[in-house]
């Protein structure tokens, strides 16, 4: 039986996608093989790899003066990437704006290649709002501005992009990346580990302005120099292929489902159903300022941390699954990524409102 799985990622994909696969797992295309078998060189995954990037380009209306790279080493390396691609020397300047774990993760690895500063945090409110800022914060030679666009273990979302005048915003979507229409051209660069909407765990996708390269320091490593993937189509050396092929698969899905446009739609449906039922419940509380919150990642108490565990339990045995909140948070957290269904999220509250019954 499939279960509603919230997990905050890998998280689940489409029931289609999953069947799609396991009737190509033996034999994909006529090869005799798998993907997970075959040559990055072969003629079969050459066309997978192409058609992949290109369901990026159009789903997100990527314009032609970025290049699409899909690389490995989750979104975590790419901390140490973009100051190495998008600083000369360690002499010169980035912001960064810290909403959460994440934010922060990047901005301390990113203080061993340059002149890194801080320009706000929201961390002494737990990272429940996002910081305001205007263009006078920013230092006019910075390269680029730094934001984690939505926050994954604390629920937290900027809804509006912070004004950077014509320094280039760098933005971590890896929690959020497909499930709302963004306007790619007012980025720099877009990066997200594909594991939470997109495909299983294993392969990045880092989206850059052109005119952003050709700048990385002289002592970027090969593999993190975003111009040796760029030369090489994504093919530089063994990719994750497995996972490019399940995002192409997922892609195709989500082009035949209307698009991202059709997405949002139902994101932002699931979304208000559940934080309707939080914030008119006087058993469960959701932190996260209202123009801040995630529709993508919902962390929610109940009245003890006793209750907490137990609503946990009782749910895996209702075939609601990976609702423990993060080390970091505790309480439950609910991931509503694309592939979670409507149904999901009904089931969800209707259980939540049978735990509330019955643990008053």
């Amino acid at each position: 039986m499939r279960v509603y799985n919230f997990s905050a990622g890998p998280s689940m994909l489409p029931e289609e996608v999953v069947k799609e696969a396991a009737k190509n797992i033996e034999d994909y295309a006529g090869s005799g093989m798998s993907v997970m078998e075959m040559s990055h060189r072969s003629k079969w995954y050459d066309a997978i790899n192409t058609e992949c990037l290109a369901l990026v380009r159009e789903l997100m209306n990527v314009p032609e003066n970025y290049e699409i790279i899909f690389v490995q080493g989750g979104a975590s390396q790419q901390f140490d990437a973009i100051p190495l691609n998008l600083l000369s020397s360690f002499d010169e300047k980035a912001d960064y704006i810290v909403t959460g774990n994440f934010a922060n993760k990047a901005y301390k690895a990113a203080k061993k290649f340059g002149d890194i500063r801080l320009v706000a945090s929201s961390e002494d409110k737990t990272y429940t709002y996002i910081p305001k800022t205007t263009k006078d914060d920013f230092r006019k030679d910075a390269k680029y501005v730094y934001i984690c666009e939505n926050n994954t273990i604390f629920g937290g979302k900027y809804w509006e992009l912070p004004d950077t005048g014509d320094i280039p915003i760098v933005a971590d979507l890896s929690s959020c990346i497909m499930s709302q229409e963004i306007d790619v051209s007012k980025y720099g660069v877009i990066y997200a580990g594909a594991q939470k909407n997109l495909a299983p765990a294993g392969v990045t996708i880092v989206i850059i302005r052109k005119d952003l390269l050709g700048k990385a320091n002289p002592l970027c490593p090969t593999m993190l120099n975003w111009q040796t993937q760029i030369d090489a189509n994504s093919l530089y050396n063994t990719p994750p292929c497995w996972s490019i092929y399940m995002m192409m698969l997922n892609l195709r899905y989500l082009k035949k489902m209307g698009g991202v446009k059709a997405i949002e739609a139902i994101n932002r449906k699931k979304a208000a159903m559940l934080y309707d039922f939080i914030d008119n419940s006087s058993f469960y509380n959701n932190y996260v300022e209202k123009d801040a919150r995630s529709i993508m990642n919902i962390p929610f108490v109940s009245p003890s941390a006793e209750l907490d565990a137990k609503f946990v339990k009782e749910a895996e045995a209702e075939g609601l699954v990976s609702l423990k909140g993060h080390k970091l948070v505790g309480g439950m957290r609910a991931s509503i990524y694309n592939a979670m269904p409507i149904e999901g999220i009904e089931k969800l509250i209707s259980f939540m409102k049978k735990f509330e019954e019955e643990n008053k």
